[in-house]
């Protein structure tokens, strides 16, 4: 049985989904690629990579993934956060 996502996470999780799929593509790697040399299923990444979806992952994981994708764990954060300061800007 998969643990359910909080709602607080869920954008996060899309969003972090979203940069892996498009680092990805920019690498020139196919999920198979990308899952072999991160150690991690196919599966796993399409799961991931699945838009809309939100679907929590270890640690390890993403640090293999960020290494495969030769981008540190942080920058793959920033790049999938837009700031509260942009969120929040009212019109």
């Amino acid at each position: 049985m998969r643990k359910s996502v909080s709602f607080k996470n869920r954008d996060r999780l899309v969003q972090l989904g979203i940069t892996i799929a498009t680092v990805r593509r920019m690498r020139g790697l196919s999920q198979e690629k990308l899952a072999e040399k991160a150690n991690v299923s196919r599966s796993l990444i399409s799961t991931i990579e699945a838009p809309g979806m939100a679907h929590s992952f270890s640690i390890e994981a993403f640090f293999n993934i960020a290494d495969a994708l030769d981008v540190a764990p942080e920058d793959l954060l920033k790049a999938s956060v837009l700031p509260d300061t942009i969120l929040n800007k009212k019109q």
